[in-house]
């Protein structure tokens, strides 16, 4: 693990990052101090805090953390939140017993946890706190689409409206599906060693497709770097499938050979053997990222035939109210909540928790 960032440091283009955030894949790999394991003690105090909030008739969008208690995990969960927030920006939590769990009592008892890490905020357009990565038949490669939706691999990415992010599984594919992260701030750091010209191009604000989910008053397109250096530190914005979806509009200039080969070097370094962690995730099992120093990817999978054996994991978007400061095209792209004033996710009437893939 790096050293951590001294109060008041600089940080700007050519300079490597010196924070937790900066890890190698294959280290972690060899140590489980970022996986939490439940106890039967954790347990019941989650199933206590479910019913709890179902006497009192909460929907799941009322639920917050002082109604979802959580006496003895509950600094657990605090520890896990500084660790997301400032720390290596990695962390799972397994055991939770989603098979004796009905959809809504697994549903509410996983708001509650992100209730304690963070703020929900909205994952589409149709305003989905509660989102849900299966397949309905969608094209990762649709530029009206998101791949959430879809069977299909997704290379390493960031999701695009989100500081952190939750991944429930509660069942697993019949093959393929692999998860594996990669430090956003290792990759930078290696290919500053490498070929700094094309970190700058990384640098250089780079125009995204919105795929079809435009606010009002905006253009279907918005510009961010991928390397953002911002009061000190580094945060990343990459959908590689969003960069090159956006040449389809012809006002915008075209993508270079440059920044052609930075996207390459990047993610070449992301699925390096040193670099990328391979994660199993399996039904119980939740996934916690900073997605603003955390790239992730899952590999294609199939599903069994039966309806009621897909893919499915439970998805959350938060904001983290005391996380970093942001650079102004984070608020650009995404807007700002009004509770808190951080990145508010997919501009949407309303806040939604469906217990199905809509």
């Amino acid at each position: 693990m790096s050293d951590v960032v001294e109060s008041g440091q600089t940080l700007g283009l050519g300079d490597p990052v010196r924070h937790p955030s900066v890890w190698y894949g294959a280290d972690l790999a060899r140590h489980d101090d970022w996986i939490h394991r439940l106890s039967d003690a954790e347990i019941a105090e989650l199933a206590d805090a479910t019913a709890a909030v179902k006497v009192r008739g909460l929907p799941i969008t009322d639920i917050t953390r002082d109604d979802f208690v959580l006496p003895n995990f509950g600094p657990v969960l605090s520890g896990i939140r500084e660790e997301l927030v400032d720390g290596r920006g990695v962390a799972m939590i397994r055991g939770v017993p989603v098979a004796t769990l009905s959809r809504e009592d697994a549903a509410i008892a996983y708001w509650g946890i992100g209730s304690h890490i963070g703020e929900a905020v909205s994952q589409n357009h149709m305003g989905h706190v509660l989102g849900h990565v299966k397949d309905v038949g969608d094209s990762a490669d649709d530029v009206n689409t998101r791949g959430y939706r879809s069977h299909d691999g997704l290379p390493f990415h960031n999701d695009i409206g989100a500081e952190l992010i939750g991944l429930f599984c509660l069942h697993e594919s019949k093959s393929g599906g692999l998860s594996s992260v990669a430090s956003a701030a290792a990759i930078h750091n290696e290919m500053l060693k490498r070929d700094p010209d094309l970190v700058a191009a990384l640098a250089e604000p780079l125009y995204r497709d919105r795929r079809g989910e435009v606010p009002d008053g905006k253009d279907p397109y918005y510009r961010m770097p991928v390397f953002n250096y911002h009061a000190g530190h580094l945060t990343v914005c990459y959908v590689r499938r969003f960069i090159e979806s956006a040449q389809r509009f012809e006002e915008l200039p075209r993508l270079t050979d440059r920044h052609v080969a930075a996207m390459d070097m990047m993610m070449e370094m992301a699925y390096s053997d040193d670099l990328r962690l391979d994660i199993s995730f399996n039904p119980g099992d939740i996934q916690f990222v900073n997605n603003l120093t955390t790239l992730h990817t899952r590999t294609e999978y199939e599903d069994y035939p039966e309806p009621e054996r897909k893919r499915h994991l439970l998805r959350l978007w938060l904001a983290a109210p005391d996380g970093w400061p942001l650079p102004d095209a984070f608020y650009e792209r995404y807007g700002a909540t009004a509770e808190t004033g951080r990145p508010a996710g997919i501009n949407a009437p309303g806040r939604v928790a469906p217990l199905e893939a809509e």
